[in-house]
């Protein structure tokens, strides 16, 4: 029997890098789009039947959101990194091993972060920063969208999976199917049955329930694997390995979600001292990060698009492939990153206005929150694209440091800071610094690893002459 990595199994070792980033990038996008659209299709339905203080609920509720991303990726992009670097040393049983476990523990979270939120919904709210009047809104959505949490993650965790075994349309389909079916339902729960956002909650959970199912149907048919009973015993050896190798793109997420919570409180209390109140900015940043999202989703598929082929191909040491299908991920993501620049300052009124009406105050703020905290949002593809690479190499640990460097080392502590001086307003520039900061840091640390790439590639043809 031949070995699964053979040229004629595996076109990761061979084919051209350009194809394989936008055949894994691709549905790769799609899938983080949907993550996306989960949340800015309630947001913009919301938001036209329900008004200001829903969409400021659906901000309350982003952290929780975060959360169900953070675990997916934790245990998605952990098994899924394992899994390719097994699979690429000709380690087949390791790899179905990398697999099952990751599945069960997918299974533990998701079930556990469903009571955790049951039991203490109300409290956690107005931690997030839930004035009064947005709190019975911010209930009503998140105790039924807590239902779904289980199979969000596991949906989401699965398809990274899929996508390292060589399926990035069944990867995107998986993932697709429940958007367009939550896009369908939130107008017929919202407006066609006056459900509000009950309405739009639960035409959530209809979709990720689907998604799930569609998902769940692969676990029986992977293409270079075969998973047995025993791949699905918890091994503390291989759940370690999933762990530290997801770890980087599940603390980008912990980061997101920590820094939204930081900024909702301070928006309250810095929005109350302002001419704006508390409820403008919470409403108008909450619609700026779900817009933010769908960028950001974009640049995260492509890190994501190249972790098969990366971690592959490093498994194999074949290193110039390595090297350059970074290079491709990251000029791509630079090319998108000037096109949002150029949308966030050409057009934020018309962005906002799909969100729903509001006072020409609430505009004002919108408008000023969009161009300056997106103004450098030109470079926020490297930290991303660069993070992940470490990950997908077998490097954790410098993958987790670049995965907290924007949100945690920076942005935290300057929307801390900031307002301290400028009010309100200190919020928006400490997102432009944090930015330069971050991809100054990872511009650092790629050219010496790029650096040592190369001399394994040279070491490597070396010894293939001798």
């Amino acid at each position: 029997m031949k070995p699964v990595t053979q040229e004629a199994d595996n076109p990761l070792g061979y084919q051209k890098e350009s194809k394989l980033l936008i055949n894994f990038a691709v549905p790769c996008i799609i899938s983080m789009l949907v993550t996306a659209l989960y949340n800015i299709v309630d947001q913009i339905f919301i938001g036209q039947g329900v008004g200001m203080l829903g969409n400021a609920a659906t901000n309350i509720a982003f952290p929780l959101s975060t959360t169900c991303t953070a675990i997916a990726l934790l245990l998605g992009i952990g098994g899924a990194s394992n899994f390719s670097l097994e699979l690429g040393a000709e380690e087949e049983k390791r790899a179905a091993r990398s697999a099952g476990n990751a599945m069960v523990l997918m299974a533990i979270f998701g079930l556990t972060l469903f009571v955790l939120v049951t039991v203490f919904l109300t409290p956690m709210l107005k931690f997030f920063g839930a004035t009064s009047d947005v709190l019975p809104y911010a209930r009503t959505y998140t105790r039924i969208t807590s239902i779904g949490f289980p199979f969000l993650i596991a949906n989401t965790a699965i398809s990274k999976l899929i996508l390292a075994d060589g399926s990035p349309k069944y990867s995107m389909m998986s993932m697709l199917v429940g958007a367009v079916i939550n896009t369908i339902l939130d107008p017929i729960f919202i407006f066609g049955l006056d459900m509000g956002m009950a309405g739009a909650a639960l035409a959530t959970i209809i979709g990720q329930i689907i998604s799930f199912c569609i998902s769940l149907r692969y676990v029986f048919h992977f293409r270079h694997v075969k998973l047995t009973r025993e791949s699905f015993h918890l091994s503390q050896f291989c759940c370690r390995h999933i762990f530290a190798l997801g770890a980087s793109a599940c603390f980008n997420q912990i980061a997101m979600t920590i820094v939204q919570i930081v900024m909702n409180n301070t928006l309250s209390y810095y929005g109350a001292q302002s001419v704006y109140g508390g409820e403008i900015p919470l409403a108008c940043a909450g619609i700026i990060t779900k817009v933010n999202m769908v960028f950001m989703a974009i640049i995260i598929g492509i890190s994501q698009g190249t972790q098969p082929i990366v971690g592959f191909n490093y498994g194999a040491r074949k290193y110039g492939r390595v090297k350059k299908t970074y290079l491709l991920a990251v000029c791509t993501a630079t090319v998108l990153s000037f096109l949002a620049f150029l949308c966030f300052q050409i057009f934020p009124r018309q962005i906002i206005s799909i969100f729903g009406e509001g006072s020409e105050m609430y505009y004002t703020f919108s408008e000023r929150y969009f161009r300056i905290f997106m103004f450098l949002v030109i470079v926020n593809g490297i930290q991303p694209v660069t993070s992940n690479f470490f990950t997908s190499i077998g490097k954790s640990r410098l993958g987790i440091f670049m995965s907290l460097t924007r949100q945690i080392i920076f942005l935290l502590p300057l929307i801390i800071i900031f307002p301290l001086f400028m009010g309100i307003d200190g919020v928006m520039y400490a997102g432009p610094i944090a930015d330069a900061a971050a991809a100054i840091v990872c511009g650092v640390f790629l050219v010496r690893e790029l650096k040592e790439l190369t001399q394994k590639q040279n070491q490597t043809l070396a010894g293939e002459a001798l």
